[in-house]
């Protein structure tokens, strides 16, 4: 038999099975929130998802693409400030403003890294933060949508997502967590293609990347729009369910990105795991400790140092280094046919380390 015959590539490893099977299951009884549920616990899991979403992308964002930015609530302000305009000027539904709102965020988000992919590090950080402040001042100057103080979603269109409360209050949460469904979803097939195994490697080492002929603006600048266009929808969606809209609050630095940003960390950037377990870390301390006032920042600062320097991966990067556990098939793995030996390896295609050839 040739010695090839003797293996296989496998994407799916015994862990990534079980936490699928884990996820439907989960995801199932999640649907289900509205008859077991009461309103306060659907509206902390909606901000939950939306959260997780939100982490995600900026994980994508910098723990792949290496675009580390301070300035995302830039596209969660544009998404929001869209939806209220679309619905209110155009007439479209709340719904369909959702994606509508991320199509737009995908468009202004062209210019943007134009201007901003010139600079580098720490300017690219600061130069996002700058944009954001522009979009929110620029909101600032709309009168038509309340100016400086903001404006308030009309009756009308409230009522039009559904009759009843009750009905319309789980329609915005179905949306939160089909929105983090396909923000997952989107970044595990990006992370599995091609495009996603050169991201890895531009995130590993820019130089050797460019060397091997990988179009590193290209793929940089892919990353930046498709993270736009995701992160205005989720903006478009948090202030769908508050029903109210104010350059202060859209284009707010530490609820849309210090948070975020503490959440990834802490959870491990680089990782697809990492941002859920962040984000339930995140909310876990918060309805915990919120009531300490700013002993409760304190101790997420904390919290952050420790694991920083206890676990500079993250804690999934700190579980993922001692056991091997990988609950995304991200990874391709050669194995032994049935009757063959019981080697067990890592192929050199893997998404997490990848290796040209």
């Amino acid at each position: 038999m040739n010695a090839a015959d003797q293996y296989t590539v496998v994407r799916f490893s015994p862990a990534s099975r079980i936490a699928a099977l884990v996820a439907v299951v989960v995801l199932f009884g999640l649907a289900l929130a509205p008859w077991w549920a009461g309103r306060a616990d659907m509206r902390l899991l909606s901000e939950l998802f939306l959260y997780m979403a939100l982490a995600s992308l900026w994980n994508l964002l910098a723990g792949y693409a290496g675009l580390v930015s301070v300035g995302q609530q830039a596209f969660v302000g544009f998404g929001g400030y869209c939806l209220f305009a679309f619905t209110m000027f155009l007439g479209l539904s709340p719904v369909a403003a959702i994606p509508v709102a991320g199509l737009a965020g995908a468009l202004i988000a062209v210019p943007v890294a134009i201007l901003i992919f010139r600079l580098r590090g720490a300017y690219f950080a600061i130069g996002t933060w700058v944009i954001a402040e522009v979009f929110r001042l620029g909101a600032a100057q709309v009168s038509a949508l309340g100016g400086g103080s903001g404006t308030s979603l009309p009756v009308s269109i409230v009522r039009s997502i559904a009759d009843s409360r009750a009905m319309r209050e789980a329609t915005t949460y179905w949306m939160a967590l089909g929105m983090i469904v396909v923000v997952l979803a989107l970044v595990c097939v990006l992370l599995r293609s091609r495009r996603g195994v050169a991201l890895t490697a531009i995130r590993d080492n820019e130089l050797a990347s460019q060397s091997l002929g990988i179009d590193i603006w290209r793929a940089k600048f892919f990353v930046y729009v498709v993270t736009a266009a995701l992160t205005a929808s989720v903006g478009a969606l948090i202030f769908l369910q508050k029903l109210r809209i104010s350059p202060d609050a859209a284009f707010n630095v530490n609820d849309w990105t210090a948070f975020v940003i503490f959440i990834v960390v802490i959870g491990g950037i680089g990782t697809i795991e990492g941002p859920i377990i962040g984000t339930i870390i995140f909310f876990l301390l918060r309805e915990t400790l919120a009531d300490l006032g700013a002993l409760y920042l304190m101790i997420l600062g904390l919290v952050a140092i420790v694991i920083m320097l206890r676990a500079p991966k993250g804690i999934w990067g700190y579980v993922r280094e001692r056991t091997g556990l990988d609950l995304f098939a991200l990874s391709r793995r050669i194995v032994t046919r049935p009757g063959g030996g019981r080697r067990d390896s890592e192929s050199k295609e893997n998404a997490h380390e990848p290796q040209a050839t």
